[in-house]
Formats: structure tokens, C-alpha cells, sequence
């Protein structure tokens, strides 16, 4: 049996990429690898402009896909922001196909129209927002936005509506960390109770100054009801040099983890790997710096087409993140958010995909898959909905202990479904008819009150139908 296993590559995922792969691209080809390995050398070379991507690449990037560029950057809702570490492992002998390029470097020849009902706030955090800068919506968790940059800028980001600063098609509020601001998000953590659990994210941790990483951590932590903290950064994903080489950064950090573990709390890292190809022995060095001072990393993966959606990509990442010690906790369904219609799959996919998963490997180290409910209804599991019409591309979910009484309603992408259900999609009243028809089909009991906030989203989303991004 082990031999078999052997054959069928079930051992890969304790291989790691360890070469020098960066010197493939013609712009880094003297780079040594202290430079590489080093996480000031990494920011300062991050590409933040199309130029930068052609003085890189020079030759190994044919014009007409530089014009497929510069085309999506013009209706992407997202910079560009990458760091030469993510940059030189996208396969530039086939960038179209790569499933790192298509994470953060749009091309207007694959990008599709947004789906009728999307909403730039798909999941309600500025709506489920008392006071700026926080989202409470489940009773003892909150999300704490201290600030909106990145060290690299995603396509697929559900926050693309504040970060990454303002694009052709997106003006945004961007903001930087600022402790003055952060004062009405403390004084309200303090007066509820309720809250043990605050989830530190934005924009990205790794761009908190080690004085922030501290003033944020002291400050949680000082208040008695709050019993754990999550750090949330990519950067362990695509910036383990910062891990490996900022050591101001990590003390803070750590400074703050020891200081939660004599208090009897929680401190950990939330990373977010989506791909087996974003993983080296970079990855693996960063995750074990962590492991040996006892800090606990989890990961949320975005589901996304041409990325990950294949039975042999989710199994090797399930597995590399456990091997790493890297706990595989969420796979989200892509959000319905502007710009990404060409990345989101159905949510059969993810369905099945969650079956074929479950049971490579141990419980524990399995991701629950889940699909953040439009309209703030929050993580629920894939196949929980009340109700779904697969023809049509809808499903409709309940979510009894954040938003009681109401419904919410996930759509597959159009271009997905069959030709008949597209059509169907393409006029307004059949469009209208179809969703009533599977809330109906739900047999869910929900208020007159419900009924209209549903009737609100959707006129909302037949009102952007028309506009052109």
C-alpha cells in the first residue's frame, strides 16, 4: 500500500521548491540569494506599475500580452502589487494559464461582465459596522480594519471596494494605521462583553509598524472579556522573508503572542495559501519559525476557477499547509464581489470538491469549505443551504444564530449555467421570477421585514445590471 501510494504521488507534498528560481527572470537574474531572501530587498523591488513588469520580464513577455494587461488594469476594481518572490514563481513561459498571475495580475481577454447581483460589499461589513473600522456580526467575534494596505494587492479581494487605492473604475477611502482612529473600536470592544474573539486583519498585518503590532496587541489584550486574538496576513504566503529576516517585526509579534499565553489567551496567525504554487522552502522556513515558538497558523483559501478548483491542486495544498504545521481551517467560495466573475465557480464545485478532500487526510487537518452568504449572513457550510437550484445557478441559505428569520441568496456565474439558463439571466423578469421562485422552493419561514431586504438586494442588483464598469 505504501508503495502504491508512492506511485500515485501521495508523498509530494513534502517536496518544497528550493532552487533559485528568481533568476529566471531576466531583470533578478544577478540577484543573490541573501538579496532575495531578504524582506526590504523584497518590498523595495515589489511591482507596482505595468513598466516594472516589462523591465523585469524583458524579452520572456510578449507585447500583445502586456496590451492584455494594461486592457484588464483599466476595468480591474484592484492595483497591482507583487512581490518579486510571487512574481518569479508565475510560469512566464505560460502566464495565461498560471494560477499565481491570475490571482494578481488581471488580463482583460479573461475577465466577464459582473454578475447582475454583485455587490461591492458582498458580505455587509460596512453595513454590520457600529462603529468605523469594525464589523460585529457574530455575538463574541469581531473584525478590527486598523488600516487598508497591502503588500500585495489580490484581484479576487473581497475588500476591493477600500483597498489597494483608488483605480479607473473604483474611488476608494483608503486609509493608513493611525492609533487616533482605533480609540471608538477599543471603547466599543470594551463595552460589550459579549466579544472574546477579534480578528486583526484590513488590509494586511504585515504592513503594522512592530510599535503598532504591539499598541493593537496590548491594548486587546487588556481588556478582560477578549480571550483570543488573529493576526490575518497573506504574508506568510507571498513574503516569508519577512518572517525569516524582520526580526523587530516578529518580536512584537511574539512579544504579544507570550503576553496572551500568560493571560490565559489566545494569539495566532490567520494565512491565506490558495495555491500549491505559491509554497517553497521559503513557506516551509517561515511556518517552522513559527511552529518552534508555539504559534498557532491557520489558513482560509479563496475557491477560484483555473486556481485551485481541481481535485489534485486541493489535496496537495491540504496537504503541504498540514505537512508545513499550518492548520487548513477555510476554503471560501469566491465572493460576489466586482471584477472576479471570471474567477468564481459554482457552488457544486465546491461541494464536491469538499468530498473528494475529506478523507485524504486527518480530520483535523481537513478545511471546511463555506460560502460566506451575500448580505451578511456569514460562514456557512457548503452544503447547507435550505434550498438549490443548480439549472438556474441559485441558492438560498438561512443563517439562525447571526441574522434569524432571514434569507440570503447565493448566484453561480452566468457564464457557468446552460444556455437556456443564460438567456433566462439576460432578462430582468425571468431573472426576478427565478430567484422568487427558489426563496419559494426554500420553505423557509421568514418576516415581511426579510422579504424586503431580500427585494432591496436584488433591485439593487437589477440597478447596476446596466452600468458599465
Amino acid at each position: 500500500m505504501l508503495d502504491r501510494a508512492r506511485d500515485l504521488g501521495e508523498l509530494d507534498h513534502r517536496t518544497f521548491r528550493n532552487d533559485e528560481f528568481w533568476r529566471e527572470i531576466p531583470g533578478w537574474r544577478d540577484v543573490t540569494p541573501q538579496e532575495f531572501g531578504n524582506h526590504l530587498w523584497q518590498s523595495k523591488h515589489s511591482i507596482r506599475k505595468l513598466d516594472q513588469v516589462q523591465s523585469v520580464l524583458g524579452s520572456r513577455i510578449c507585447p500583445t500580452f502586456i496590451d492584455d494587461i494594461a486592457a484588464g488594469l483599466k476595468i480591474a476594481p484592484m492595483n497591482i502589487r507583487i512581490t518579486p518572490y510571487v512574481f518569479s514563481l508565475i510560469d512566464w513561459d505560460n502566464p495565461a494559464d498560471d494560477p499565481l498571475r491570475k490571482q494578481f495580475l488581471p488580463i482583460a481577454s479573461q475577465m466577464l461582465p459582473d454578475h447582475p447581483y454583485y455587490m461591492a460589499d458582498s458580505l455587509y461589513e460596512d453595513v454590520d459596522s457600529p462603529v468605523p473600522m469594525l464589523t460585529h456580526r457574530y455575538p463574541d467575534k469581531v473584525l478590527f480594519l486598523p488600516l487598508t494596505t497591502c503588500p500585495v494587492y489580490c484581484s479576487y479581494c473581497t475588500r476591493s471596494r477600500i483597498i489597494g487605492g483608488s483605480t479607473e473604475t473604483v474611488d476608494k477611502d483608503t486609509y493608513g494605521p493611525n492609533p487616533a482612529n482605533w480609540e471608538p473600536a477599543f471603547e466599543y470592544l470594551r463595552n460589550h462583553p459579549q466579544v472574546e474573539d477579534v480578528v486583526i486583519s484590513g488590509g494586511d498585518a504585515f504592513n503594522l509598524t512592530p510599535r503598532y503590532i504591539r499598541l493593537i496587541g496590548e491594548a486587546l489584550l487588556e481588556i478582560p472579556h477578549i480571550r483570543r486574538l488573529r493576526y490575518a496576513t497573506k504574508g506568510v504566503a507571498i513574503l516569508p522573508m519577512k518572517i525569516l529576516t524582520d526580526n523587530e517585526w516578529m518580536d512584537a509579534f511574539l512579544d504579544i503572542h507570550r503576553r496572551g499565553r500568560k493571560m490565559g489567551k489566545q494569539v495566532v496567525i490567520h494565512t491565506h495559501f490558495s495555491s500549491p504554487r505559491e509554497i517553497t522552502q521559503y513557506s516551509m522556513d517561515a511556518a517552522r519559525r513559527f511552529f518552534d515558538e508555539g504559534v498557532v497558523v491557520r489558513n482560509q483559501a479563496v475557491l477560484q476557477e483555473g486556481v485551485n478548483n481541481s481535485i489534485e491542486d486541493m489535496v496537495l495544498l491540504t496537504r503541504q499547509l498540514a505537512y508545513m504545521n499550518i492548520r487548513p481551517y477555510y476554503v471560501y467560495v469566491h465572493d460576489m464581489v466586482p471584477g472576479c466573475e471570471h474567477l468564481r465557480t459554482t457552488l457544486w464545485e465546491a461541494v464536491q470538491l469538499e468530498k473528494s478532500v475529506r478523507g485524504t487526510t486527518a480530520g483535523f487537518n481537513t478545511p471546511t469549505f463555506v460560502c460566506d452568504a451575500p448580505g451578511g449572513g456569514g460562514k456557512r457550510h457548503v452544503a447547507s443551504y435550505e434550498y438549490y437550484d443548480r439549472e438556474n445557478g441559485i441558492s438560498v441559505w438561512s443563517s439562525p444564530n447571526v441574522k434569524p428569520g432571514e434569507l440570503f441568496l447565493y448566484f453561480d456565474p452566468v457564464h457557468r449555467l446552460s444556455r437556456d439558463a443564460q438567456e433566462r439571466w439576460g432578462n430582468g423578469d425571468s431573472r426576478l421570477a427565478m430567484v422568487h421562485e427558489a426563496i419559494r422552493r426554500s420553505n423557509y419561514e421568514i418576516s415581511d421585514m426579510a422579504r424586503t431586504k431580500i427585494a432591496e438586494r436584488l433591485e439593487g442588483g437589477a440597478a447596476r445590471s446596466g452600468e458599465k464598469r
